[in-house]
């Protein structure tokens, strides 16, 4: 499962983190390491982007960048 298609209020565990160079390398910067807890809190009016609490920050990722975080509740 992918970090995008968890519902607000969902927690789940990151398990790995795709793509590659300088977008993979910010969002392990941003904190989406393996074995992290993250809780989807909330998304924009229109759906995208979407808000999650991560290390108790709270992260706006659009559902495209979300889509490579693959996470495990």
């Amino acid at each position: 499962m992918t970090l995008d298609r968890l519902a607000p209020g969902q927690r789940a565990r990151v398990t790995a983190v795709e793509g590659e160079g300088a977008f993979r390398r910010r969002l392990l910067e941003l904190g989406l390491l393996p074995g992290t807890e993250v809780e989807r809190t909330g998304q924009a009016p229109l759906g995208d982007p979407m808000t999650y609490r991560v290390r108790g920050a709270v992260l706006c990722l659009r559902a495209n960048d979300a889509r490579n975080v693959r996470v495990e509740r």
